[in-house]
């Protein structure tokens, strides 16, 4: 069983930057996806960011050229670089690991972007 808990999370201003973590335990193998989500407020929740075992990402529309995700394979953690951070970044961020045994979301970690 697979267990992530995010970090990073905080308080904002517009135009500034944060990075997030997602660090991994349990039974991980080696061949997995991570992804990104986040929950507005009153709204869905959005995919962000995804980055696969290669290290190939693709983003949401609304972040594109503003985020970047990575991974570190060797200690089993996922970051989300945000920068330019908007108003409307603002909502709980969730990572999600999965392959083809499992499907596992942490916690999720509050981003506010406000002046």
């Amino acid at each position: 069983q697979v267990q992530l808990v995010e970090s990073g999370g905080g308080l904002v201003q517009p135009g500034g930057s944060l990075r997030l973590s997602c660090a991994a335990s349990g039974s991980i193998s080696t061949h997995h996806v991570m992804e990104w989500h986040r929950q507005a407020p009153g709204k869905q929740r959005e995919f962000v960011a995804q980055i696969i075992t290669g290290g190939i990402t693709r983003y949401g529309d609304s972040v594109k050229g503003r985020f970047t995700a990575s991974r570190d394979n060797a200690s089993n953690t996922a970051y989300l670089r945000m920068n330019n951070l908007k108003p409307e970044d603002t909502g709980v961020y969730y990572c999600r690991r999965y392959d083809v045994m499992s499907d596992t979301w942490g916690q999720g970690t509050q981003v506010t972007v406000s002046s």
